[in-house]
């Protein structure tokens, strides 16, 4: 039997392409024009003529420092997460005891947390413990705000592997950290395709603890670095644009390599 075309969803697909197409224009096409030509033309002309200043100013305005040291961060944040939510959500998935639902429950209580609720007795935790104007100072706290989420996600794929398979590497004689290694991790690799997605988003786009808990110019990153581009006569909107395109970069090919793992992480996340 033929399918009758939905326009109206054609339309309402083109429509929305427009919408999400239409920021992503401006910043490339401002990012390549003076800021004589960008204020001319407005944000939605089209550049008549082509310059790379604007990226050459980023670098030297110290974007390469900003940019290893949120690499750093968001390495540590995703080494952190990958580190402790496997086994932590294997723990929780294999033992159904009532302790350790109840103590699933209170740690995802993070969730309701927000960063703001805490941050002042937060930035007196790391200032007493001498982790103040570090990269690690930004690194353990972001870690800990991601880990509730990251949990819930992974022990949801987890739960999609069938018992029979636990029962069939309990038969070889697999003890518990030979199935957690050789059974759980491999397929739970969408999960933890995800997980690691989202902790890197998280290290890559924080900003409000790097604000507080830094000050020196040698452990900021790139969310503070593009204050560099505000002065006091204006803002160097071509520049800064040239900069979130570069800072850009980094997760969309994360994106493209992950996107298959992490749509499918997010469909097991619920469990069965």
């Amino acid at each position: 039997m033929r399918t009758r075309p939905n326009y109206i969803a054609g339309a309402a697909a083109v429509v929305w392409l427009l919408i999400v197409a239409l920021p992503l224009y401006v910043m490339i096409a401002a990012s390549v024009q003076t800021r004589s030509d960008f204020s001319a033309g407005g944000p939605l002309s089209f550049p008549t003529s082509f310059t790379l200043e604007n990226y050459a100013g980023v670098f030297q305005s110290g974007f390469g420092l900003y940019f290893l040291n949120t690499l750093i961060v968001t390495g540590g944040v995703v080494g952190i997460v990958l580190l402790v939510v496997p086994p932590l959500a294997y723990a929780i998935v294999r033992n159904q005891s009532r302790t350790t639902t109840l103590i699933f429950r209170f740690f995802l209580l993070g969730l309701a947390i927000p960063v703001q609720a805490v941050i002042v007795p937060m930035f007196y935790l790391i200032n007493t413990v001498g982790l103040y104007d570090t990269l690690l100072g930004i690194i353990l706290p972001t870690a800990a705000f991601a880990l509730p989420i990251c949990t819930l996600i992974l022990s949801g794929t987890m739960r999609d592997i069938t018992p029979e398979l636990y029962e069939a590497m309990a038969v070889d004689g697999a003890g518990t950290w030979r199935t957690f290694l050789r059974l759980v991790l491999p397929l739970s690799k969408p999960g933890i395709s995800t997980i690691a997605v989202f902790a890197a988003l998280q290290g890559w786009n924080g900003f409000l603890l790097p604000l507080i808990l830094t000050q020196s110019e040698s452990t900021r990153v790139i969310t503070l670095g593009l204050f560099n581009f505000q002065t006091q006569y204006g803002i160097n909107v071509p520049g800064i644009l040239a900069a979130v395109m570069l800072s850009m970069i980094p997760v969309l090919l994360v994106y493209l390599f992950a996107r298959r793992a992490l749509v499918q992480g997010l469909m097991g996340a619920g469990g069965k």
